[in-house]
């Protein structure tokens, strides 16, 4: 059933406090994302900023949690992961320790926000080899081009695909497609996940169907040209918190 506007109004409250203060900030440039995490540390601390994302983050979403620990699927012992639009860097640091993987690297458009996830990795007590790994830097993933012996075997998106404006969205799916190489693997952790699109935003709204469109279309058996769908899942609430409650989907594609 659709939400009429009172409800998406309320949610956004509840979930992204000091968004309406964010938008203030933003353009259609991306450099404008700078202007937001300056104001952030600024003027906010860093677990309330005006990025909606990053409040109250001090842990990883249960969800990907679940899907890189539970063996559901069998990521590789060894590869190469990105995570666009990473921010201060809380689930890069985290896929570097939990798969092990020696390469993975953290991109923000925003020089702050990597500054921010510098200072946060060595603020964090992790492995030698973990901090090793990790590797945050100022790129806009738009513009990223790589050869094919450089491209990632998994990326994870949760909240840069809401933080884009939607009629970028195709070009988001079009990098995705360039980016991981056959056989890795795209997880998105869709959120907010609603049944109708609405216009309020950053953060932007999400569907299963809006990703499987611009990431190639549909194939014709529930999932998208270019892909195949290995774990496709809404989170049970008891592991939510309450502003995800209802409005989670995680989704694990693989390139073929």
């Amino acid at each position: 059933m659709a939400q009429n506007q009172a409800e998406i109004d309320a949610f956004h409250k509840s979930a992204f406090p000091n968004a309406n203060e964010m938008r203030k900030y933003l353009t259609t440039e991306s450099e404008s994302w700078d202007q937001v995490w300056q104001v952030t540390f600024a003027r906010f601390n860093e677990a309330n900023g005006l990025t909606p994302w990053e409040a109250g983050a001090v842990d990883i979403q249960p969800p990907l949690r679940f899907v890189v620990e539970s063996g559901e699927v069998p990521f590789p012992k060894e590869g190469k992961a990105l995570v666009p639009g990473c921010g201060r860097g809380f689930d890069t640091i985290y896929l570097a320790s939990a798969l092990g993987w020696k390469t993975v690297l953290g991109y923000d458009v925003s020089t702050t926000a990597v500054t921010a996830a510098n200072d946060f990795l060595k603020s964090k007590a992790v492995a030698p080899s973990v901090a090793a790994s990790v590797k945050f830097d100022a790129v806009d993933f738009f513009k990223l081009e790589l050869p094919e012996e450089e491209k990632f075997d998994l990326i994870y998106d949760y909240t840069f695909y809401v933080a884009i404006p939607p009629t970028m969205r195709p070009a988001w799916g079009s990098q995705m497609q360039s980016l991981v190489k056959p056989g890795g693997h795209l997880i998105t952790l869709m959120f907010p996940h609603v049944p109708e699109p609405y216009k309020l935003g950053p953060p932007f709204w999400s569907s299963f169907e809006n990703y499987v469109e611009v990431l190639g279309g549909s194939n014709g058996s529930g999932g998208a040209n270019g892909w195949e769908i290995v774990y496709n899942k809404i989170p049970p609430p008891e592991i939510q918190s309450e502003v995800h409650k209802g409005k989670d989907r995680i989704v694990v594609w693989r390139r073929v």
